[in-house]
């Protein structure tokens, strides 16, 4: 699973074979560790993904798209600066490390040719995309600046020599000669665990499973060189896997290793490499982008959820009311008996086979202002049974939208995001964390468009990926006569089926959407209502996306990404 020199290997051959004599046509970084650039080759743009990401740190091409921030980056504008209109003239390893080197042609604001080389480095939290001058050997820039305070051996700041990672004591497996060490190896540990961490000791550009994999080909036969060198060959001629391992995870591979189940073959390296890495890297993206609304909502439901404790307990509280008008109605009945300066007496409870019963006094107060005190608070709590039960609706009307906020921000794409923002924004639930003011809010007046599917049938099925898009969709974009569904009692999209009359086999598929963007996407038997748009109505004074409904049916879906997948469009 892991990006390793070998596969980087495979990936350096695939993009050289497809971007080479290509000329960068835009540069783009939609997010603060990628790049993008989009190289026109072979008469089709080719979008390339540079990733310093500290956990999806790769290189590969890409078909996902991509929102990019309204204002480029300072690394973004110097890329543009060098690299725009650049004649990509060979795609380069740094022996078998996790290192590309893309090497471009260039002109300067002179018009004189310029050589210059982008290097990815590919080691997780060190990962990092610098920009050379071949000539000088000097950094341009870099995507992560690292300076000597935190990297002795190399500074990675514009105009500082750029010197490769540290060369390990490994040899490289694609020019390896002699295989005696490897025999003596396999001699020494009979174990393939055990080999294989040995073996990944004296071999570069080896991960874990790819070690094991070696280990288990080294132990076929006794013909050790053959065994190695037909394992490294199918680096060169890929057939890119993904595999499941142990604990039901996945994992990616040049070729299918052994003890893999339900391999999924695909035809390039990054065709499987944006299989693997879409959601999870997505999820990143969103849990970096929206760390301050997931603060929020966070925030938000801790403080809601401590004042619905609150008000439970002083509900409770009011069950004793009826107490103190008794207390009250007794001290009323023998007034004659208490005097002025007693603080506790006993009196008969005629509620109660007059059993007796003890009843607090203030000193300070006459006989009948202490039974009045009583009267006062069985009042008082009468009085706040309304309101508290007001309170808790609120309350937990409060919760269930924040809630719902978390499972949006959950499901959501990066793009989602700003409607999201937006809308607490406008909630006020955000305005200690505006930046840009009035400004930013005329400006984001525009909600994104609904995720659009198609059905097996061809009926076209619309997602609302958050409140905004929901509202939009339901109360404005869909004919009264079309069909609306939504998890039932569960936060989740809204989602439309645009015909009138929709099939079974439609409505089983839209309701696997509904149940697939909601909060219980990992569950089975979801319960997904479905109903005519007609019998949709907001509450007067709701909030974005609540609504409710009647003259409902209800199905039970067991949600399934591969059906997800097959009905985008």
């Amino acid at each position: 699973m892991s990006f390793d020199g070998s596969f980087t290997h495979s990936m350096r051959n695939e993009l050289a074979s497809i971007l080479k004599t290509g000329r960068v046509s835009k540069i783009n970084q939609p997010y603060p560790n990628e790049l993008i650039l989009t190289i026109r080759a072979q008469s089709k743009n080719q979008q390339l993904l540079l990733s310093a990401n500290p956990t999806y740190a790769r290189v590969q091409l890409t078909k996902i798209p991509y929102s990019n921030p309204s204002v480029p980056s300072n690394f973004t504008m110097i890329m543009r600066k060098h690299l725009s209109g650049a004649i990509l003239t060979d795609v380069q390893q740094l022996d078998n490390d996790r290192v590309l080197k893309f090497l471009f042609t260039s002109r300067n604001e002179l018009g004189d040719q310029t050589e210059l080389c982008l290097n990815v480095e590919i080691m997780a939290r060190h990962s990092n995309i610098i920009l050379v001058d071949q000539k000088t050997s000097k950094v341009i820039d870099a995507i992560k600046h690292v300076g000597s305070d935190v990297n002795r051996y190399r500074i990675l700041l514009p105009g500082a020599t750029y010197i490769n990672p540290p060369k390990q004591d490994v040899q490289n497996p694609f020019t390896k000669t002699s295989f005696t060490d490897i025999d003596q190896l396999i001699e020494e540990f009979p174990n393939v665990q055990v080999l294989a961490d040995n073996v990944r000791k004296m071999i570069q550009g080896l991960g874990k499973d790819t070690s094991l994999a070696l280990a288990s080909y080294l132990h076929k036969s006794d013909q050790t060189e053959t065994n190695f060198k037909n394992f490294f060959s199918q680096f060169d001629e890929p057939k890119p896997t993904l595999s499941n391992i142990a604990n039901n995870k996945l994992n990616f591979t040049a070729f299918p290793y052994p003890d893999t189940a339900k391999n999924t073959f695909y035809s390039t390296l990054s065709e499987l490499l944006d299989a693997y890495y879409a959601e999870k890297a997505q999820r990143d993206r969103v849990r970096e982008q929206g760390a301050v609304l997931i603060q929020v909502v966070k925030k938000q439901l801790k403080k809601n959820r401590t004042k619905l404790k609150r008000l439970t307990r002083d509900m409770a509280e009011t069950e004793n009311a009826d107490a103190f008008k008794i207390k009250g109605e007794i001290l009323t009945t023998y007034l004659n008996k208490i005097q002025r300066g007693m603080q506790t007496i006993e009196l008969p409870n005629y509620y109660d086979n007059n059993a007796m019963i003890s009843i607090s006094l203030s000193n300070q107060l006459s006989p009948s202002e202490n039974a009045q005190r009583y009267f006062k608070k069985y009042q008082k709590l009468k009085n706040a049974v309304k309101y508290l039960n007001e309170q808790m609706k609120l309350t937990q009307q409060e919760i269930d939208y924040f809630e719902n906020i978390q499972s949006q921000i959950e499901l959501a794409k990066p793009e989602d995001l700003i409607d999201i923002r937006y809308e607490l924004e406008q909630g006020h639930y955000l305005r200690d964390h505006e930046q840009h003011g009035k400004k930013k809010k005329a400006k984001r007046q525009k909600i994104n468009k609904p995720e659009e599917f198609v059905s097996t049938d061809g009926t076209e099925i619309l997602v609302g990926k958050n409140n905004l898009q929901n509202e939009r969709l339901t109360m404005h974009t869909a004919d009264k006569r079309e069909t609306w569904l939504h998890t039932k009692n569960i936060p989740g999209s809204h989602v439309i089926v645009r015909s009138f009359n929709p099939s079974e086999q439609t409505l089983t598929e839209a309701a696997n959407l509904a149940a697939y963007f909601s909060k219980a996407r990992n569950s089975a038997k979801v319960p997904v209502d479905y109903t005519k748009v007609k019998h949709i109505r907001k509450p007067n004074g709701a909030k974005p996306g609540f609504v409710i409904y009647d003259s409902q049916q209800t199905l039970f879906i067991d949600p399934s990404e591969d059906i997800v997948n097959k009905l985008r469009k």
